[in-house]
């Protein structure tokens, strides 16, 4: 692996410097909230789950489970003083089962006992009298019931039945994309303590403190002020933790009110899967029609996902879904027809990409199987329909593509990688190998970066700067070890010209920033980043002020660098003068608010400009599959991305690098397979295969594109916690290209469906030789 090719800014930002927690977490000092000391009296719960995908909720006889050793009692949906509903949106999913359940691993109690091992124990011998129904368990079944969490969601730009008539050519075609789980390294877990006047603390591993606050108010009829959730880091989260973290710290609270006493649930790993929703699958259908160059003349596409019983975030993920299917290309004429599936599974929920992936990767398979069909390039025809200018540089939603690096940044990476030697290559390889066959392919990455909801696109810090000239930052995005906090304090260190080990970060807190967005949509450094340099810029504005004052200097005069405070005078230590201010009196903490400008969305049309700016990259993935056994490996990956100007290459690097493995485990090994009765049945590292070590390839080259943010963001960065996911499509697309060796004459699409694993891969190669 290559480290970037970009030179160090001259501050602390820009600098690989590493993990502000990193030192902590290799020594196992960093602390979980499984790992905070116990308050005297600690009380732990255990779920009572669902047996059955749907049906009538009878009873629950917990005689048996309330006799077994160390039992504190039961905790049901009678147990909820405020809404007996969690505080969504859509206002439909109960807090616990009440007359029906909805699908396999539905919560419908909690066993609270002196004891995780007692509650697990007497949880499970807890016996529910469950009258089944007919059960709604895929999307097929789901689309034919007319079965909908949501209302489907139509977008239409320009004559797309038209063009497909007119069109010299025409395809059509379908396929699937499965769902994903999450599996963060801490699993769901939340810590539950009453506190004096009706006061409750939460700990909560949760990208989303103000969301938890405002459930577990709601539920237990409170106000939001008597409820303070904390989060010092996850370890983990990926979007498992925006809005279903808010279940367990709603569970734990509501354990904590009846026996007042604190109360810590955690769920076990089988559990978590069983009880927590994945990556939305999708189904596709689409009709293309295209002209001898392969220039999509119209498209009309239809996306469905499983949503499962309930809305949860379905609404802004397929949203968003219908916002990608063009990635980097333009679509004149396009129909695109969203069904949010009502499934008896569970709630699907955000995921990293939130959509995005799943659109995307719609256009990307159109793309190669109109280049399939013309017998051309998929890279020229991939570029034959790159935005471009004019009219061409407005997407289906209505936003000009202002920055469009798409066209230079593949160029590069098709030169950087040998794109064309390469492909010559391998087709000579194919023609004499009859068992292995190599494929090789690259796809290009244009990801939207602000919350498509506009009101969550803002964020507050808080900056104190202490006597001995050391200082303590608090914003409200949270730290699930994608290198937020490390990020914000080299930004607040720069903007007051400290080391950065003079800056210490403190707990997500909502007694400090109220009212803050999740850390999602790849915009927490852009949002919390900005914020917490307002604060800082504050402060060190007022000691410019007072410096100046003191030597007779204009502010303007009077510079913070390398921990020193400079004026034409002379230089003095930051320390030094800090506690001089202190002596006279001046403010030395601050508060900042940023909210992203130009940004605006008609959620009813679908139009507008719902992004700040697009984070841009490419992947080139070649890959071998056994014909045989459907075995397949990825053998070589070279990527370029674009992170604006790097806020800290180290980490972005990492961040790249990790985005693209998990999105290859999701197109090739993650399989989540449930029986028929609705049960999930790959539910623990035995039977469901996160990428490991191993299928990272030995040739794993990442880039930076070397050109900083044409936007006003922190720094001139971009966003790089969701786009590299999307690269991994290039090993799919590679994948296809491998199974088409099979059958190289053959000119109609190639259908595989995600997850490609051994077994699919080795259909679909039987389907293409037959």
């Amino acid at each position: 692996m290559n480290a970037p090719d970009l030179l160090p800014a001259a501050g602390v930002c820009g600098q690989p410097l590493p993990h502000e927690s990193a030192r902590a977490q290799v020594s196992g000092a960093a602390l979980y909230v499984d790992d905070l000391p116990e308050r005297k009296g600690t009380l732990y719960a255990a779920p009572i789950l669902s047996a059955v995908a749907h049906g009538r909720l009878r009873g629950v006889d917990a005689a048996p489970a309330l006799t077994m050793p160390g039992v504190i009692g039961l905790v049901t949906a009678a147990d909820i003083p405020g809404d007996k509903r969690f505080a969504v949106t859509a206002h439909d999913e109960p807090i616990f089962a009440i007359d029906t359940v909805e699908h396999v691993g539905q919560v419908i109690g909690l066993v609270v006992a002196s004891s995780v091992n007692a509650a697990r124990a007497a949880a499970r011998a807890v016996r529910c009298d469950i009258e089944p129904l007919p059960a709604l368990l895929d999307i097929e079944s789901a689309l034919a019931a007319d079965s909908h969490v949501l209302p489907p969601v139509h977008l239409k730009r320009g004559d797309p039945q038209g063009a497909l008539a007119a069109a010299p050519h025409r395809l059509s075609g379908s396929f699937s994309v499965g769902g994903q789980e999450h599996f963060y390294l801490e699993g769901q877990v939340a810590y539950a303590l009453p506190e004096e006047q009706d006061g409750w603390c939460i700990y909560s591993s949760t990208q989303h403190p103000g969301e938890v606050q405002h459930w577990v108010a709601q539920a237990l009829g409170l106000e939001q002020h008597q409820v303070r959730v904390e989060c010092r880091r996850m370890g983990g989260g990926f979007g498992g933790k925006e809005t279903q973290a808010g279940h367990l710290a709603v569970w734990a609270a509501l354990a904590a009110r009846k026996f007042r006493r604190p109360v810590k649930l955690r769920l076990e790993r089988l559990d978590d899967f069983l009880v927590t929703g994945k990556r939305h699958n999708f189904l596709y259908r689409y009709d293309v029609g295209f002209d001898d160059s392969g220039r999509v003349a119209g498209l009309q596409l239809m996306l469905a996902s499983q949503c499962g019983f309930s809305a949860d975030l379905s609404g802004p993920v397929n949203d968003r879904a219908v916002f990608h299917v063009d990635n980097t290309y333009c679509l004149e004429h396009v129909q695109i027809d969203s069904y949010r599936c009502k499934t008896h599974t569970q709630s699907n929920t955000a995921f990293r990409g939130f959509g995005g992936p799943q659109g995307m990767i719609a256009i990307e398979t159109v793309l190669d199987d109109i280049a399939r069909h013309l017998g051309l390039d998929p890279l020229q025809v991939r570029e034959r329909n790159f935005y471009g200018d004019g009219a061409r540089a407005v997407t289906h939603y209505g936003m000009t593509v202002e920055d469009n690096i798409a066209p230079e940044l593949v160029a590069q990476l098709a030169a950087d990688c040998r794109w064309r030697e390469r492909r010559e290559q391998i087709a000579a390889w194919n023609a004499t190998q009859p068992v292995l066959k190599r494929g090789l392919a690259l796809t290009p990455v244009k990801f939207g970066i602000s919350f498509t909801a506009t009101f969550f696109n803002q964020a507050g810090a808080l900056v104190h700067v202490y006597g001995d000239g050391t200082v303590q930052v608090n914003h409200g995005g949270t730290e699930m070890g994608q290198g937020l906090h490390t990020k914000v304090c080299q930004i607040v260190a720069d903007e007051l010209g400290l080391p950065l080990d003079r800056v210490r970060i403190t707990s997500t807190d909502t007694a400090k920033v109220p009212n803050a967005s999740a850390t999602a949509a790849s915009s927490g450094t852009d949002l919390n980043g900005r914020a917490a340099q307002i604060a800082a810029r504050q402060v060190r504005e007022r000691l410019a002020q007072f410096v100046a004052g003191q030597q007779g200097v204009r502010p303007e005069q009077v510079a913070f660098r390398d921990g020193q405070v400079v004026t034409p005078n002379g230089a003095r230590d930051f320390a030094d003068v800090v506690h001089a201010a202190y002596i006279a009196r001046v403010q030395l903490w601050s508060d900042g608010f940023y909210a992203t400008p130009k940004i605006h969305y008609d959620k009813a049309t679908l139009s507008g400009r719902p992004f700040y700016y697009f984070a841009y990259g490419a992947a080139c993935t070649e890959v071998v599959i056994d014909t045989l056994t459907g075995e397949n490996k990825v053998l070589a990956v070279d990527i370029l991305h674009d992170v604006g100007r790097s806020l800290n290459p180290a980490i972005d690097l990492g961040q790249i690098e990790g985005g693209f493995v998990q999105g290859m485990g999701w197109l090739t090994t993650e399989e989540l397979v449930w029986n028929e009765q609705g049960r999930l049945t790959s539910h623990a590292p035995s039977t469901y295969k996160i990428p490991t070590a191993s299928d990272v390839p030995e040739h794993f080259r990442v880039r930076l594109w070397p050109e900083a943010n044409r936007e006003d963001n922190v720094f001139g960065s971009k966003a790089v916690g969701e786009p590299p996911f999307m690269l991994a499509i290039s090993v799919y697309e590679a994948l296809r290209d491998a199974i088409a060796a099979v059958a190289p004459g053959r000119r109609e699409p190639v259908r595989l469906d995600a997850p490609a694993t051994p077994e699919a891969v080795l259909n679909t190669v039987a389907a293409r030789r037959g």
